[in-house]
């Protein structure tokens, strides 16, 4: 195997850094689509909306206790919807358990599709 020499070193890394830098932009595009996005402190920003007429709802988490939404709740037709946050950074719920999506407006939204028009039942916190 040839010996990697100093410039094949910083060449590879160029490239590396230049295909990251590269999807910075895809990522903004996406959250930007999908109306997410977030605050100064790393929490998503709030939201309040009527998705294919449901109203679904997110916002920070007052108070203490343990929460896996990192201090985040989220709301379909005023029912808690359980959601967390992976270590990527993606979030899932209760519902959409199997598929992660960018946000957790995206995750009420995958709820509301998933439900099919049926009731939030609320998830027992335990």
């Amino acid at each position: 195997m040839p010996q990697l020499s100093r410039r094949r070193a910083l060449g590879a890394a160029a490239v590396a850094a230049g295909a990251t830098l590269a999807t910075v932009p895809a990522a903004r595009a996406a959250r930007a689509a999908d109306g997410g996005g977030h605050h100064a402190h790393g929490s998503p920003e709030p939201f309040d909306e009527v998705y294919k007429g449901r109203r679904i709802q997110g916002r920070s988490r007052s108070g203490g206790g343990h929460h896996h939404g990192g201090g985040y709740a989220v709301y379909v037709d005023g029912v808690e919807l359980h959601v967390m946050r992976n270590a990527d950074g993606s979030w899932i719920s209760v519902v959409s358990h199997y598929d992660p999506v960018p946000t957790p407006r995206a995750a009420a939204r995958a709820a509301v599709d998933e439900l099919q028009g049926a009731r939030l039942v609320p998830f027992p916190a335990g």
